[in-house]
């Protein structure tokens, strides 16, 4: 089956690492026709806006998209392109899973959850108010249907993946009407899926406790701020943003769409001199396989990935190695090609 994804490559390290998991994809056998378009700062300096028509003409009628990091900038500029398009296809799961990769030296080496983020509301709706020079309003957003959805959502995840605890997160004892909702439409949806363990957790009191004990939770549901901080956390739980992946899935106009991205930053710093870790985008790149139904695919390079890893000979800087993006990418296709 021929499939129709597009590709954002990003700016940085983008291109790079989007050229390593394009040829390992195909090593696959997999055939994928790439609709490669511009987002962000490089579609800004060529069309003058960060998301061409074209770009979301593209998404809209392919559906699934990979994309590589794009640039947001600090304080100033454009809007972040990331919160753009998941607020635009209405792309309110973020799924962020954290496990241990073999030969990664961590504190831990049982890490296996899964984090749930709300993706669409709290403060990255973005809703801010200069009421004077002294004083900003800054709206922290949630709604019954945001705060419902994205918990059925975990519910589901952790039936399909077969887990068995979800555990919601919030600050309710403080945010007592936002996260208050949070919480209680998380005690309605798990009526639903007696099955499925629950528990409720204090976002602070979780922050402590991944740091002393992280393979005591299982899948992790929570609202957008907590989520974007936590993930990371968690990140580093299993070495570094360089290994972490993502996927954001949800609906538009009643049909299913998904991005795959990498969580990392651009780092242009590194950008052209060939020692990039393309692992974070490799990985988003397999559940993407998984999503379009090439499990077999998938397989093949979870599989060799892992092998790559567990030798440890061809890992590239970040990781303690010495190898280039191109020696690591043309390692993990030699696996795939022998196994």
């Amino acid at each position: 089956m021929n499939h129709n994804i597009t590709l954002l490559k990003g700016d940085g390290i983008g291109p790079e690492i989007t050229d390593s998991v394009i040829k390992i994809i195909k090593s696959t056998g997999v055939e994928i026709a790439w609709d490669e378009h511009l987002a962000g700062q490089e579609a800004y300096l060529k069309y003058g806006e960060v998301l061409p028509n074209e770009t979301l003409d593209s998404i809209k009628k392919n559906k699934v998209v990979l994309k590589a990091p794009i640039t947001t900038p600090i304080g100033k500029g454009f809007a972040s392109v990331n919160v753009q398009l998941r607020r635009y296809f209405d792309l309110f799961a973020n799924v962020r899973p954290s496990k241990n990769l073999p030969n990664i030296k961590t504190p831990f080496d049982n890490v296996d959850l899964v984090i749930i983020r709300e993706n669409t509301e709290d403060i990255y709706a973005g809703i801010e108010n200069k009421i004077d020079e002294n004083t900003i309003h800054g709206i922290k957003l949630a709604t019954k249907n945001g705060c419902t959805r994205i918990c059925d959502y975990a519910f589901q995840y952790a039936i399909k993946n077969k887990r068995k605890e979800v555990a919601v997160v919030t600050k309710a004892n403080i945010s007592k009407l936002a996260d208050g909702m949070f919480l209680s439409c998380f005690r309605e949806v798990a009526k639903k899926y007696p099955e499925i363990n629950t528990r409720e957790i204090l976002v602070d009191n979780l922050c402590m406790q991944l740091v002393v004990n992280p393979s005591q939770f299982d899948v992790l549901v929570m609202p957008n701020l907590y989520g974007d901080i936590v993930s990371d956390l968690c990140a580093g739980l299993v070495g570094g943003l360089g290994i972490a992946y993502s996927s954001n899935v949800g609906k538009y106009k009643e049909e299913n769409f998904a991005i795959f991205e990498a969580v990392h930053g651009s780092a242009p710093d590194i950008a052209g001199k060939n020692i990039a870790n393309p692992t974070g985008l490799l990985r988003s790149a397999i559940e993407m396989l998984k999503y379009i139904d090439e499990n077999e695919a998938a397989s093949k390079i979870e599989k060799a990935l892992f092998e790559v890893f567990k030798e440890g000979k061809l890992l590239t800087p970040d990781l303690g190695g010495k190898a280039t993006t191109e020696e690591f990418t043309n390692e993990i296709i030699q696996k795939i090609k022998s196994n």
